[in-house]
């Protein structure tokens, strides 16, 4: 019996993806955004405590946060209990960061990574760990539900659309860092450059769609409406695919919803704000916003 642990939806993501397709006998233990990824890809499923889940369990599997303690703190029972612990990375920034808590390290027997670069990573910024890599078994699922998906009919003179993604970067950085600008930056911040400096990816933009983070309130990025006298829409009632699929650019500052864009054949583009800290997404094909404007000329 494997006991799962989530709280992201990016490790449940791919946790629930890899036991749906490998049919992995499982109990579970569940907080924030990864009761309704899991319940959306496997239905109801069940659930325990997580000393009771890891008392009932052989190993673990579990994902990573930032801001929960969830995964952190079964990862520290598992070691004391004697049971195997293995901890999924979903991204590839910031391994370390999800380790550790009130300066404690929680350290599992393994970590499984997605592709080569996220390997890579692992080896040189988690040199404690053993790591494994284990194809993504949720960017599987995209790929296959974007072979099936309907091919979009938009009118050819329509004008580009694009799809910004968010992060809760402030929150990230109280509860790291103790200061919500650690990166240089908040998520309003972000929003606010790439609106002020949207017309660098392109001409004719008719549509701009801000999706919150699944941490997010719905309407937090409301006040866009009201500040910028742009075609923007907040918080679409679509999955994360499907908006996607329905827009020609991605846009954020270095979330996973700007490589399910590239996965999905969009140009993606990264709009860290001028000074900002954060670490870059390694993928080549996503653009710099900063670049962009320079080229055009654009006052950010």
């Amino acid at each position: 019996m494997i006991g799962v642990v989530a709280h992201d939806a990016g490790g449940a993501e791919i946790i629930s993806s890899h036991i749906r397709r490998n049919a992995v006998n499982c109990v579970f233990c569940l907080e924030g955004p990864a009761v309704d990824v899991i319940a959306r890809k496997l239905g109801d499923v069940p659930t325990l405590s997580l000393e009771a889940l890891i008392a009932q369990s052989n190993s673990l599997l579990c994902g990573t946060s930032f801001l929960s303690e969830l995964e952190w703190r079964a990862i520290g029972l598992a070691r004391n209990y004697g049971k195997p612990c293995i901890a999924v990375l979903d991204h590839w920034v910031n391994y370390r960061q999800r380790f550790t808590r009130h300066g404690k390290w929680h350290w599992p027997d393994e970590v499984w990574v997605g592709d080569e670069t996220a390997a890579r990573i692992a080896v040189e910024t988690l040199p404690e760990v053993k790591h494994t890599l284990v194809r993504n078994a949720y960017f599987m699922d995209i790929q296959d539900e974007i072979k099936v998906m309907p091919i979009s009919n938009r009118p050819l003179n329509e004008g580009l659309s694009i799809l910004y993604v968010c992060e809760p970067l402030r929150d990230d950085g109280i509860a790291l860092y103790g200061d919500e600008r650690y990166w240089g930056y908040t998520e309003e911040e972000a929003v606010n450059y790439f609106l002020l400096n949207v017309a660098a990816l392109g001409n004719n933009i008719s549509h701009i769609a801000i999706r919150p983070h699944p941490q997010e309130a719905s309407g937090k990025y409301d006040w866009t409406l009201k500040k910028f006298d742009l075609p923007l829409v907040c918080g679409e009632k679509k999955t994360l695919l499907q908006q996607i699929m329905s827009y020609d650019i991605v846009a954020g500052c270095a979330t996973m919803a700007m490589v399910v864009g590239l996965l999905a054949g969009r140009r993606v583009v990264s709009c860290i704000p001028p000074g900002g800290k954060t670490e870059r997404l390694p993928q080549a094909e996503i653009e710099d916003m900063s670049c962009l404007i320079a080229n055009r000329g654009v006052a950010a």
